[in-house]
């Protein structure tokens, strides 16, 4: 930048001294005024160039974020606002003056009668040239009115009748027919001008002043059209030429080279102007750029100590403290450099006593984290708001949501509108309102997955700030109260085989001892009553004593013993002893893994779904049972289907329950037996119905190599 700055200081010296020189030598600035016009100019433009670089670099430098780039921008403004403040002063005045010194130079009043007497000598021509078109429509219209053959014969006549010096026929294409002069001898034969051909052709006269050849004076010539009164006769051009008086065409001469001379004169005045013009121009112009390349080193050098300081100050924002400068001046800038080392030191201590907070933070946070993931009861914490800050793995599974879509929302923006955990983040928010300092349990059910599961909410308030955080706890006891449901159940069949079955076949006994030893004794009508009466005691014992052996088989069902076994082969073998009855429909996918699983057990899974499928088609019009396997990821998938009327809805919740059945004679234990089997095998069972009519029931067993039981 320096050498730019000496550069433009020694070229504007330079152009300054070819100036002077040139103003004190007349004949030196009139040879050599075109080359220090092009130096001013080229000087002026190559500094303006330089100084749009420097503003350009400037611009760049600030879009790009670049330190110190603001700093030399308002350092720029301000010196260029110091350097064009006096010197636009000083421009103006000096324009001012050189302009009406030079004025002064040249007569006013000369160049005023030099321009007068040119207006007055052009207004005397324009009135002959008016006159002479006058003449000529008036002669055009003449021959118009003349016979073809004849026009040219009185053209002389005519020409002197009018009083002109000269007049030409001409033909449409530009060829002379005839013309009239009178002096012959000193005028060549007219030619018509091409411009005045075409101007004629549309209907309009033509005129010019023209200078006779030789410089003896001006000659005005006039074309206007003949018409003609034949359609078919084509267009005629007159042409009628009328010398200028000499004394006025010599005084219009002269006033014309005195003019040019005068003009000649006067662009030594506009060059002037023009050489001191752009000279200023291009004083103003290197005192900008000087003030603009002064204001980019000043803020170089301030910026310079400001920038290792900006450094340090990201490298600290980085969190490295290891940042120390040399301080290489006494000054306020050296004073900023050492307080920084200061708080470098500082904030490095500072940093390892946070970090090793922290990392005990850590370390108690991934504990907790770990405990709170281990955990097969669900944990949540809300804050003060009920905004929930933390869900645990086992409360997402309970709740059937991932995680993130319930942490960091509020309780009640759980779920969407009518959804069940919309309701049960209702209730829990409602209860920490009616009790936010005590704590509180309650029992709901929750849908999950179309399966219904219990759950036990405890809440409590967790810190002791008004108002509190709180803590919720969600236990599923789904499999709990299954547990103790089977158990119930396995107590009724025990109760029922042992008070009830020992009773039955006394009184089956009596009834049969009954019908033998009176029925010969009575009379017919008696008999058959007696007969219908120990019948009818008889039937129902009999059915008492299936219900009873049924409910004895559930609450007996033996443990599966897992061996190696091959779903299709079972599922075919089964399938034999349907075919005079209703023969299901099989999918069966190829090629399955073999499952860990009991034959018999297994066979009597699938002779209860297919028993109950077949009972559900009663009065159905096209009844039918499909079968089907496939593979699914960690065991096989047997589901048996029907289109029947499907589950009804009010037990939907309760098809595992003995005795929950539609049936009229049913004992609702088919399903419940199908469930223990299910258990025992470790697998999966899931009942749907089917759109458009139907039930579905789909059990997954595990494969051999996935079963470690």
């Amino acid at each position: 930048m320096i050498y730019l700055i000496i550069g433009g200081l020694i070229v504007g010296a330079a152009l300054v001294g070819l100036l002077s020189m040139a103003a004190a030598d007349t004949e030196l600035f009139a040879q050599n005024f075109p080359l220090l016009l092009f130096l001013n100019a080229g000087a002026v433009v190559a500094l303006i160039l330089l100084i749009v670089y420097q503003v350009y670099l400037l611009r760049r430098r600030i879009r790009a974020g670049m330190f110190g780039a603001k700093l030399t921008a308002r350092l720029t403004r301000l010196f260029a606002l110091v350097a064009l403040g006096p010197g636009l002063v000083v421009y103006a005045v000096s324009v001012q003056f050189l302009i009406k010194s030079i004025e002064s130079w040249f007569d006013v009043r000369m160049e005023r009668a030099l321009e007068g007497g040119l207006s007055l000598g052009q207004s005397a021509l324009e009135y002959l040239e008016r006159d002479l078109i006058k003449k000529a429509e008036a002669l055009a219209q003449q021959l118009s009115d003349l016979p073809v053959s004849v026009q040219i014969d009185r053209l002389n006549e005519l020409r002197e009748t009018a009083g002109v010096q000269e007049v030409a026929l001409f033909a449409a294409d530009g060829r002379l027919l005839g013309f009239a002069s009178a002096d012959k001898a000193g005028f060549a034969p007219p030619v018509l001008d091409q411009g005045a051909l075409w101007q004629v052709r549309v209907q309009q006269p033509w005129s010019r002043v023209e200078a006779v050849p030789g410089g003896q004076g001006l000659v005005v010539r006039v074309a206007a059209p003949v018409n003609v009164a034949a359609l078919l006769d084509p267009l005629r051009v007159l042409q009628v030429t009328q010398p200028v008086p000499s004394n006025l065409a010599q005084a219009a001469l002269q006033v014309e080279s005195a003019r040019s001379q005068y003009q000649e004169l006067a662009v030594s005045r506009v060059g002037l102007k023009r050489l001191y013009g752009l000279s200023l121009t291009l004083t103003l112009a290197i005192a900008l750029f000087t003030a603009i390349a002064l204001a980019f080193m000043l803020s170089q050098r301030l910026a310079a100590p400001l920038r290792v300081l900006a450094r340090g100050t990201r490298a600290v924002a980085r969190g490295d403290y290891s940042q120390v400068h040399a301080v290489t001046s006494r000054d306020e800038l050296g004073m900023l450099t050492q307080s920084f080392n200061r708080m470098t030191q500082q904030l490095a201590e500072a940093r390892n006593a946070a970090q090793a907070h922290q990392d005990e933070l850590l370390a108690a946070k991934a504990y907790l984290e770990g405990v709170l993931a281990r955990l097969t009861t669900g944990v949540v914490t809300l804050d003060a708001d009920l905004n929930v800050r933390i869900v645990n793995p086992a409360a997402a599974a309970i709740l059937g949501h991932e995680r993130q879509a319930l942490e960091g929302r509020p309780l009640e923006a759980w779920g969407e509108d009518d959804s069940p955990l919309r309701h049960l983040a209702l209730a829990i928010r409602d209860h920490f309102q009616r009790m936010p300092k005590t704590s509180w349990q309650g029992q709901w059910e929750y849908r999950r997955n179309e399966s219904q599961r219990i759950l036990v909410l405890r809440g409590a308030p967790l810190t002791l700030q008004e108002p509190p955080d709180y803590a919720l706890v969600i236990d599923d006891v789904t499999e709990l109260v299954q547990a103790q449901r089977d158990a119930a159940w396995g107590e009724v069949a025990r109760r029922l085989a042992h008070e009830i079955k020992n009773p039955l076949t006394p009184i089956q006994l009596s009834a049969e001892r009954l019908q033998v030893k009176l029925a010969d004794r009575l009379d017919e009508t008696s008999r058959q009553t007696l007969k219908r009466s120990t019948d009818t005691i008889i039937n129902q014992v009999a059915a008492l004593k299936g219900l009873v052996d049924a409910f004895s088989q559930y609450a007996k069902l033996p443990s599966a013993r897992i061996e190696r076994l091959d779903l299709n082969a079972l599922i075919n073998e089964v399938a034999v002893l349907y075919e005079g009855l209703r023969p299901p429909i099989l999918e069966l996918e190829p090629g399955l893994p073999p499952v860990a699983g009991d034959a018999a057990l297994l066979r009597q899974l699938l002779h209860n779904l297919l028993k109950n499928a077949n009972e559900a088609l009663a009065g159905v019009p096209d009844p039918q049972v499909q079968v089907s396997t496939r593979r699914v990821e960690g065991g096989v998938e047997l589901c048996v289907a029907d289109n029947g009327p499907g589950f009804p809805a009010e037990l939907f919740n309760r098809l595992f329950e003995p005795y929950a059945t539609t049936k009229a004679k049913g004992t609702g234990l088919g399903l419940a037996v199908v469930r223990k089997i299910v258990e025992e095998h470790h697998g999966v069972i899931e009942v749907r119905n089917v759109e458009g009519g139907g039930a579905q029931v789909c059990v997954t067993l595990p494969l051999l190599e996935t079963n470690h039981e």
